[in-house]
């Protein structure tokens, strides 16, 4: 999911009260999305995002 509000891409963990939880991809802190203001990202979107968390991790094994 894209949060426009903070321009962020996350995964959907839940929700709490109105709004939704976003992890990120790479992991690290959760945070609240007004649901109002998050999209599905498109694949060609998604795609670029899993390679950069691939990449990320490649690096950190280093």
């Amino acid at each position: 999911m894209h949060d426009t509000a903070r321009n962020r891409c996350g995964r959907v963990t839940g929700h709490e009260g109105p709004y939704l939880r976003l992890r990120p991809f790479a992991g690290g802190r959760e945070w609240d999305a007004d649901p109002a203001r998050v999209r599905v990202l498109s694949q060609d979107e998604l795609l670029r995002v899993l390679v950069a968390e691939a990449n990320a991790r490649s690096r950190d094994r280093v």
